[in-house]
């Protein structure tokens, strides 16, 4: 039996939409997962803690975390994961993009490396850093691979996609 959708907590009538799902329905347990901290972990990941940070300030562990995730009926607390954490990394990107040196798109960043001769610094060579470009194409496939599998998970994830696209200024 799915759970309703947790309310918007009073005073919040902007909240973004991927806040908005359906808890995974757990017993009631000291030291489980109630609908209140599966709702404050999604928003601690939006804000742009990591995963590990997220549970840890709930007092619960990553792997509890990912245990959750992967439980049935789950898909929407799933798709409001992805979705909180796309949504820190696309206002994380929008606040680093005008400090960066030579930032582009997808993750592609130039740096300035330091080159020293006899222990004097002799100037610096510019090298193309892919490790951001690398981590967005290893949860792309995740999340692809995820998708192929589930036809459940799929259907979350174009809605949560649905709901976040607004938020992120798509149409």
């Amino acid at each position: 039996m799915p759970s309703p959708a947790v309310p918007a907590p009073p005073g919040l009538p902007g909240l973004p939409a991927f806040l908005r799902f359906a808890p995974v329905p757990v017993r009631s347990r000291r030291d489980g997962w109630s609908p209140d901290l599966q709702f404050r972990f999604v928003l601690d990941l939006a804000r742009g803690a990591g995963v590990d940070e997220a549970a840890r300030r709930l007092g619960r562990s990553r792997q509890t975390a990912c245990a959750l995730r992967r439980r049935a009926g789950a898909e929407e607390f799933a798709a409001a994961w992805d979705a909180a954490v796309a949504f820190a990394a696309q206002a994380r990107g929008a606040a680093w993009a005008s400090r960066r040196v030579g930032a582009a798109p997808a993750g592609i960043e130039t740096l300035w490396v330091p080159r020293f001769y006899r222990g004097r610094l002799v100037g610096y060579i510019q090298r193309d850093d892919l490790s951001g470009a690398m981590a967005r194409l290893a949860r792309l496939d995740r999340v692809a691979d995820r998708v192929e599998r589930d036809p459940a998970y799929a259907a979350a994830v174009r809605a949560a996609s649905e709901r976040l696209g607004p938020l992120l200024g798509e149409s």
